[in-house]
């Protein structure tokens, strides 16, 4: 059974804070579209730029380095269960990996918070290994081609409605937590929904790999 994980919103608690920081950059420069940091939730970085500011170099680069001073300064707690669910499944034997729209810079802040966290894993996969961005099923077609088994062999546990997309693309197993997205849309998606990762046990992970 391989298990791929999404990070924000599913492994650590972050998802708060960069909604904080995209609704500023929404109230200041997108003012009549009051969702829009629920429209680049679940996005790399380069989609949201490609997305929102084409061709503007200067300020793509002043976002950037905005977000990264933002960055620098989030905590990247555990969400409950997370750190338990991929020490359990390691344990007994289950393949696991990361799979996010984060880049590699990002993910140097959370592993000073968290540098065992490779450990808990086989892989981390981030932005720079898929060429499209979530809601796009680049991302979990290249971790299962890494892991040399079909998409069918796969769970995925996501939270952002971008990434359950992707997941059900791919024609994976999806596991959807309400962590960020209200039920009834993660539902839409979703074989098996709860709260987060303390309300899952591995012999629910089993039994949906088993009755798929």
């Amino acid at each position: 059974m391989t298990i791929l994980f999404d990070l924000d919103g599913v492994l650590l608690n972050t998802e708060p804070q960069y909604s904080r920081f995209w609704t500023q950059i929404g109230r200041e420069l997108f003012p009549s579209h009051p969702d829009f940091a629920d429209s680049v939730k679940g996005n790399t970085l380069q989609h949201i730029f490609n997305t929102w500011f084409s061709n503007d170099d200067v300020l793509q680069a002043e976002l950037r380095r905005r977000l990264r001073e933002h960055e620098t300064q989030m905590s990247y707690p555990f969400l409950p269960g997370a750190e338990e669910t991929l020490i359990t499944l390691q344990s007994e034997g289950h393949h696991t990996a990361i799979v996010t729209s984060s880049s590699k810079p990002k993910m140097a802040f959370v592993l000073r918070q968290h540098p065992h966290l490779p450990s808990l894993v086989e892989h981390i996969f981030t932005a720079e290994d898929a060429p499209r961005s979530k809601p796009a099923p680049d991302c979990f077609l290249f971790a299962a081609e890494w892991f040399g088994i079909t998409p069918k062999e796969c769970i995925v546990v996501e939270d952002s409605e971008n990434g359950l997309r992707a997941a059900r693309e791919a024609g994976m197993l999806v596991v959807g937590l309400t962590t960020t997205t209200p039920l009834d849309i993660v539902a839409r998606y979703a074989d098996f929904i709860v709260p987060n990762l303390s309300e899952i046990s591995i012999n629910d992970f089993s039994n949906l790999y088993s009755n798929a």
